[in-house]
């Protein structure tokens, strides 16, 4: 079941904004989103929290620093995500700009898996370096850190998933480590190595070391913070809306690196009007396309191409992949239909699927579409060889999927292998015949952990949208705005007539809609080809859709009934 339901929207707080100048619809959206004071929209640079206050920044500053005077060889070891990527090509190019020696490593995640394993530490080793420098993972990488020291090699991890109960004997700089007082704990991988950036160039000033030149000037990386910080879904707090405003700027100013232009350029969109849409919705999606079907090197090697000649026929490669991710993704949700066909879906807390043939690096995606359509806690498995499976899952609040996991792992001993997340992402693996064992297991512990709320879908709406806002200046203005994960993009409820309707690219339904207030307006809802009736009740977003020069105000029909 679902339910439409307006953001509550504190009068006080509105009333100031407006005084402050916002218009009452930027008022009301700003208010529902807690949004007190009309500084907290103020997306200054200096407004960012200052990298003293992150735990470790200062000690790998140094260490970082030394090995830069002693000219050591560093190798940053990545996680091939989105994130991943944008963190190894940031410190790539952040610590090249200080003069380090610097080369990555990535692991693919179908002969390695995640993380600094003991395996990648041997990969790691034939590059003899002297420091290896994790970004985006290591907080878990117990073994693998013994296993560096074994050899005489240096770890420095920057990372900012949940630790576990033992953390790596090593320099970590993470916000979610214990004892941090980082106010902001949702920075992402991408925004921890610029931290990191932030406290070696400080550390090098010091030293004199830009004594008669100018510093390097790291804002040159924030297009990379920005696109990271979007597509690893992290909550856009204050800290992280700052960066990745800067970030968008940079789009819009034309002054990107040449590798996420040339990945505007393979998505069809223009980087002058560079949106959060655009970093979460093509941009992320191509680039984490090289990491699940094959090896995020692709990716990190187009983030880092030194020319708009040189990155282009990556990206086009990168867009491939993402057209066949979408195939495979398409052929596993219709098979996860089918099987969830049998299943009485609202007797169940949770969702677990398992096919031998499905493609291990889709399933989280799969898992996201299934929870999105079901509203469960859903995890989704593939062959991982060897006798094991590879899950990923995907959670719903009420649910943090990350201690669920932990509770069953606790409670059943040796069922989990091995498991690491975040509170609405996991990922884990188990032995192939211990799959059914595994989801009563987690469906005794969602029952336990869940109110039975929490399987009722809340779709918290903006209300309706005045008729005075359809229109290009407020939609324009509302695009630039940074949207995301904790301070969501405006969506609104409203009826409509439908006029016409017509299914496009066989999974996604055109229509024409008019409004109570007789205005007549494009409209798609993507992933539902069904019919509609002639009157229904919207929840939608609104956007400028361009086509062939014309642009056009578009609806984006995200649930109707």
């Amino acid at each position: 079941m679902s339910r439409i339901q307006p953001r509550t929207v504190p009068a006080q707080i509105e009333a100031k904004l407006r005084q402050a100048g916002y218009s009452a619809l930027e008022a009301r959206l700003y208010a529902s989103r807690g949004i007190g004071d009309e500084h907290e929209l103020e997306y200054d640079l200096a407004r960012l929290i200052p990298w003293s206050q992150l735990k470790g920044a200062a000690q790998a500053a140094v260490r970082l620093a030394d090995a830069i005077e002693r000219k050591e060889r560093i190798l940053i070891v990545a996680d091939y995500d989105a994130d991943g990527a944008t963190a190894c090509a940031i410190g790539i190019k952040g610590l090249g700009m200080l003069g380090a020696t610097i080369s990555f490593v990535v692991p693919n995640r179908f002969e390695y898996g995640y993380g600094l394993t003991p395996e990648i530490v041997e990969l790691a080793a034939q590059q003899s370096p002297d420091l290896i420098l994790t970004v985006d993972n290591g907080i878990a990488s117990v073994a693998g850190v013994t296993a560096a020291k074994a050899r005489g090699i240096d770890v420095l991890i920057t990372d900012h998933h949940l630790p576990g109960e033992s953390l790596p004997d090593a320099l970590i700089v993470n916000p979610n480590q214990p004892g941090c007082e980082f106010p902001s704990k949702n920075l992402a991988g991408c925004g921890v190595m610029f931290y990191v950036l932030m406290a070696t160039r400080a550390e090098m000033r010091t030293r004199g070391a830009f004594a008669g030149q100018p510093e390097p000037n790291l804002g040159q990386l924030l297009d990379l913070v920005a696109l990271g910080t979007v597509a690893d879904v992290v909550r856009l707090d204050a800290n992280n809306r700052i960066l990745v405003e800067h970030g968008l700027k940079r789009m819009r100013s034309g002054k990107a690196s040449d590798g996420v232009l040339a990945l505007f350029n393979a998505a069809g969109r223009n980087p002058h009007r560079a949106s959060c849409f655009d970093l979460g919705f093509t941009l992320g999606p191509r680039l984490n396309a090289a990491g699940r079907l094959d090896d995020m090197s692709l990716g990190i090697a187009c983030l880092l191409a030194g020319s708009e000649q040189s990155a282009l026929p990556l990206a086009s490669e990168l867009d491939q992949m993402n057209r066949a991710r979408r195939d495979i993704e398409a052929g596993m949700r219709d098979e996860a239909e089918t099987i969830l066909a049998s299943v009485n879906v609202a007797d169940s807390w949770s969702i677990c699927l398992y096919r031998a043939d499905w493609h291990q690096g889709v399933v989280g995606i799969v898992a996201s579409r299934v929870k999105e359509q079901f509203h469960r806690p859903t995890l989704v498995f593939a062959d991982g060889g060897e006798g094991e499976i590879k899950g990923s899952g995907r959670s719903i609040p009420g649910l943090h999927l990350r201690d669920a996991l932990d509770l069953v792992s606790k409670r059943h001993e040796g069922l989990i292998l091995k498991f690491g997340g975040h509170a609405m992402a996991a990922g884990l693996s188990l032995r192939t015949e211990d799959f059914a064992r595994f989801q009563q297991a987690f469906e005794a512990v969602c029952r336990e952990l869940m109110p039975v709320t929490a399987l009722e879908r809340i779709i918290e709406t903006d209300g309706a949208l005045p008729e005075e806002s359809y229109n290009m200046d407020v939609v324009a203005r509302l695009d630039h705005q940074v949207w995301g994960q904790g301070f969501p993009a405006p969506r609104f409820h409203d009826e409509f007539r439908v006029l016409e309707q017509r299914v496009v690219g066989e999974r996604h339904l055109k229509v024409k809609l008019a409004t109570r207030f007789g205005m007549v307006l494009d409209g798609i809802r993507f992933g539902s080809p069904q019919a509609l009736p002639d009157k229904i009740t919207a929840v939608f977003s609104i956007s400028i859709n361009e086509f062939r020069g014309e642009r056009i105000l578009q609806l984006q029909l995200e649930h109707c009934e």
